[in-house]
């Protein structure tokens, strides 16, 4: 069937609001989907971003949704990278914002998700969402 909407399923990993701090994203249990994909966006910053001044998205995934690592592999992602930190996107600069960033996440684990690292003093904030699609369900009834 040609409906993406029958071969996918969308989850909140974090709900839209404006983020000062570091928040862990919402679990997502990948088990019954042969693929993953994180989006986040971003809305115009509230403070001067800077290199002091900043928000990294940390890939992270688990087997047992409780003890989390971060995804250091390339080999775990597609339509991107990560860093040895499990970085796989920092808005540091204000002509970064607004924005919306994907990466698929193809590695073994059975649970992901995107933590939000905040470095630095956000007084005002900049808004940010983070969903999660799955697709290619193993079962119909799965999405």
């Amino acid at each position: 069937m040609r409906d993406i909407s029958n071969n996918t399923k969308s989850v909140t990993c974090q709900d839209a609001k404006v983020f000062t701090a570091d928040a862990n994203g919402t679990t997502v249990d990948i088990q019954g989907f042969e693929s993953c994909m994180f989006i986040v966006n971003s809305g115009i910053e509230g403070d001067t971003l800077s290199g002091s001044v900043k928000f990294d998205f940390i890939l992270e995934d688990s087997d047992d949704d409780s003890s989390f690592s971060a995804v250091t592999s390339s080999k775990s992602v597609t339509e991107g990278s990560v860093d040895s930190s499990g970085i796989f996107l920092t808005l540091d600069a204000n002509g970064e914002t607004p924005q919306t960033s994907q990466i698929g996440y193809i590695g073994g684990k059975r649970y992901a998700r995107v933590k939000v690292d905040a470095t630095g003093t956000h007084s005002n904030g900049t808004p940010i969402s983070v969903q999660a699609v799955l697709g290619n369900p193993q079962d119909s009834t799965d999405a």
